[in-house]
């Protein structure tokens, strides 16, 4: 039996995605789609401005879009996705929880909260154990777990391994982020044609703080943020999909690149729906990962590695994830996945 499962933000480029990998999943059902005021009450198919490149889901299409409320969702959901902005997210993610829904969340809000589980299934699925702590707290019957932005969540594998066999001491990461990052309107074709923005507001931030948060030791109660230096410098290019990083990581221990890329290769994957084969692919060919190539390897939910190399502190290797994939709506779709195996629906 399905589990019943609402879409908060439907109408937006992440909702859009979320309905994409909903619509014909083995274990959740879309029950419930809510979006703005201006939204609200309309069927799906004329109050989203559909992108993506497979029709809009038949059912869903006539679904009528709700308000963003939870008295807009039925009793029965038992799991919400959200892909709301970050201050609307901010604002009512809470009252969904407090009426005791469960709620995995792609918006930035709240995601350095000390009771806020951030989770990356791979790398630190134990972080949901804060929702005990959440609970206690807030008094929510429901819970909130988010999952990291989209340019932390591509280093985020290959860092792990990383750490996992030879230790970090130091990361310094240059993106190179597509388009489909900042949303559909989020940057005019003026701006972008023909040109690099060489600053994201926020971006820096969110990748020095969460990559620390995930990377992290829970001990039953609280999330010891790892101690290694984060810098990070982000950029937007202009490709359609598909975040490109370059990063440097000085290792605790001697690291050689051959060495690395066994780690990255063999760092586990999980059996969930929704999870890749293979976590990390590592290339030997100089000039890859590539957007446009490698975006869509394991249905857009891996993680590519090239171009490791040795440094004076441990090694250079570029990284690639498809960001409104793994980045964002596969990210939730994952996490809600991790929480029905965990029992938590």
């Amino acid at each position: 039996m399905s589990i019943r499962a609402g879409v908060l933000g439907a109408t937006g480029a992440v909702g859009q995605r979320l309905i994409q990998l909903l619509d014909p999943h083995p274990e959740f059902e879309i029950a419930a789609l809510t979006a703005s005021d201006a939204s609200a009450g309309r069927p799906y198919r004329e109050a989203a401005k559909w992108r993506i490149d497979a029709p809009i889901p038949r059912d869903v299409a006539e679904t009528t879009v709700g308000p963003t409320t939870p008295e807009a969702v039925p009793d029965d959901v038992e799991i919400i996705f959200s892909s709301l902005p970050s201050d609307i997210g901010a604002a009512v993610e809470g009252s969904f929880c407090e009426a005791g829904y469960i709620v995995s969340s792609n918006s930035s809000n709240a995601r350095d909260d000390d009771d806020v589980p951030l989770v990356v299934p791979e790398v630190n699925a134990d972080h949901l154990g804060l929702i005990e702590r959440q609970r206690d707290e807030r008094g929510w019957s429901g819970a909130l777990v988010k999952n990291p932005n989209c340019s932390t969540i591509t280093m985020i594998p290959p860092l792990a391994a990383v750490e996992e066999r030879f230790g970090l001491e130091r990361v310094t990461v240059a993106t190179l982020q597509a388009v489909s990052g900042a949303g559909y309107s989020g940057v005019t074709s003026m701006e972008i044609l023909d040109n690099a923005i060489p600053h994201i507001g926020g971006e820096e931030n969110k990748m020095e703080t969460e990559s620390r948060k995930l990377l992290g030791e829970f001990d039953g109660a609280t999330v010891d943020w790892h101690d290694t230096r984060v810098e990070a410098s982000c950029n937007r290019i202009p490709t359609l999909d598909g975040h490109l990083e370059n990063v440097w990581v000085d290792t605790a221990e001697p690291a050689t690149p051959e060495a690395v890329a066994d780690a990255m290769t063999a760092y586990p994957t999980l059996d969930l729906p929704s999870a890749p084969d293979q976590l990390v692919h590592v290339f030997d060919e100089p000039d890859r990962p590539q957007p446009r190539l490698d975006r869509n390897r394991e249905q857009g939910m891996g993680v590519d590695v090239g171009g490791l190399q040795s440094t004076d502190g441990g090694v250079q290797f570029d990284c690639l994830a498809h960001n409104t994939m793994r980045g964002a709506a596969g990210a939730s779709v994952l996490n809600g996945e991790l929480l029905l195996e965990r029992g938590y629906l």
